[in-house]
């Protein structure tokens, strides 16, 4: 192990994570969308009494299938992260390593 290196690895390839990484992170974006709307539905039932926060919160709700699908859709940006190749270690010469 090179000392001289640092903690961060050698990034040797510009891939894009794998098709089940990226759908994975899809469905766990869809899920949170839409695990929102169960809130504000039931939040408009408790607050029914105040009209326009119920009419507030049903109207919030109603949009979020939708936004939920396209945001779980959109595939990720490409990363402008250029690779880093490993670099061979080389020690310097010094005075004592030379010979007569």
């Amino acid at each position: 192990m090179n000392p001289h290196r640092g903690d961060q690895p050698v990034l040797i390839t510009s891939a894009a994570p794998s098709h089940q990484e990226q759908l994975a992170a899809r469905r766990r974006r869809y899920a949170v969308m839409m695990s929102l709307r169960i809130p504000c539905i039931v939040l408009a039932v408790v607050f029914a009494k105040i009209w326009w926060l119920a009419l507030a919160l049903i109207l919030l709700s109603v949009p979020l299938p939708w936004m939920a699908v396209l945001i779980a859709n959109d595939r990720p940006p490409r990363k402008a992260e250029t690779p880093r190749r490993p670099r061979p270690f080389r020690r310097a010469i010094t005075s004592g390593d030379r010979h007569p």
